[in-house]
């Protein structure tokens, strides 16, 4: 399976990416769980990309906080701070940013957290690094990250499908996207980049639509495969439905579709 780092482009399909959010939202939910914030504290969403968790916190908390969310693609963050203006909320902002370079002085924050991001950096091991730097000493993080191919049914159909159809730089980033999930990688990781005394729990949450040709039509309206149905010939990008259609016919129950997938999540103190 091919690591290269064959990503969607974050910038374009930002406007479309909140189709996900709430599919994912149990996972923003056990990280703010884990993380244990309280009133006055900084806090700082690392990848954030069009706004969550940070701006679910930001509603609950009503300014009695500092909520920073960084992202490395300005499609995303703009994304998320049209969101603040919006609802005018106070005590939140968003700004573009790599995770591997944050421009924030040590002991910074009392709070980071990052849903799904940490495989995505360029740089994991910097990544993680920074986060521990701009952390307060007792502070706390909490992180999620896909587990193995096999456990993230989705992708892994789509992977499956496209992998015999098109070279493997345009396979769809399931190496990537799920490269700290084998047993040992993300306490590894943690370790390496100076954390100790967290804990790493395998959790589990479903995707869940009223027919598979839902899920679907979100698959393709959020182009999050965009680049992979891009380098297909017209002809060919119906088989790609029908076949995934196969994979997930075993997940159909009482007229739903509910998907497991599983993630890791890792939380503690600095």
């Amino acid at each position: 399976m091919s690591a290269k780092n064959n990503q969607p482009d974050w910038n374009m399909i930002a406007e479309k990416f909140d189709m996900w959010l709430p599919h994912i939202a149990p996972v923003g939910e056990v990280l703010l769980a884990a993380l244990e914030v309280k009133p006055g504290e900084r806090i700082l969403d690392i990848a954030s990309g069009t706004g969550e968790p940070a701006l679910t916190l930001a509603r609950r908390l009503k300014g009695h906080a500092t909520i920073i969310g960084i992202d490395a693609a300005d499609g995303m963050v703009q994304v998320a701070q049209a969101k603040v203006m919006k609802e005018k909320l106070q005590g939140i902002s968003f700004h573009c940013m790599p995770a591997e370079q944050l421009a924030y002085h040590d002991n910074s924050f009392d709070r980071i957290l990052c849903r799904f991001g940490v495989m995505l950096f360029n740089d994991p091991l910097q990544g993680m690094r920074e986060m521990r730097r701009a952390l307060k000493p007792g502070g706390r993080f909490a992180i999620a990250v896909w587990s193995t191919p096999e456990a993230m049914p989705v992708m892994h159909w789509a992977y499956e499908t496209f992998k015999t159809r098109l070279p493997e730089d345009l396979h769809p980033p399931l190496a990537k996207v799920t490269s700290l999930g084998a047993p040992g990688l993300l306490q590894d990781l943690l370790n390496e980049a100076g954390f100790a005394g967290f804990s790493v729990e395998r959790r589990a949450f479903d995707y869940q639509f009223g027919s598979f040709e839902e899920l679907w039509d979100t698959v393709e309206a959020s182009d999050i495969l965009k680049q992979q149905y891009d380098a297909l010939p017209q002809n060919e990008r119906g088989k790609i439905r029908d076949e995934v259609g196969r994979f997930a016919r075993d997940f159909i129950h009482d007229g739903q579709l509910r998907i497991p997938h599983e993630y890791l999540v890792a939380a503690g103190n600095k």
